[in-house]
């Protein structure tokens, strides 16, 4: 399964206590930090409400084929 890197590009300061509440369950603190997590369709969706303020990356999940050896 692939993994997402999100990473928070915009301040939370000003917006909705709903977004405030999703960046955060995210695992996003300050801008720039970022976070790994598996990509499922609840995360998709958390990040669709916050799409204006994180960016998305893909990220490979090379890391497995390594433990399994």
């Amino acid at each position: 399964m692939a993994k997402l890197k999100i990473t928070l590009v915009r301040s939370v300061i000003g917006r909705p206590e709903t977004q405030r509440k999703t960046v955060r369950s995210l695992g996003l603190r300050k801008l720039n930090s970022f976070s790994i997590l598996p990509d499922s369709p609840t995360i998709r969706g958390q990040i669709h409400k916050v799409e204006h303020l994180v960016k998305v990356e893909e990220i490979a999940d090379e890391g497995k084929v390594a433990l399994d050896k």
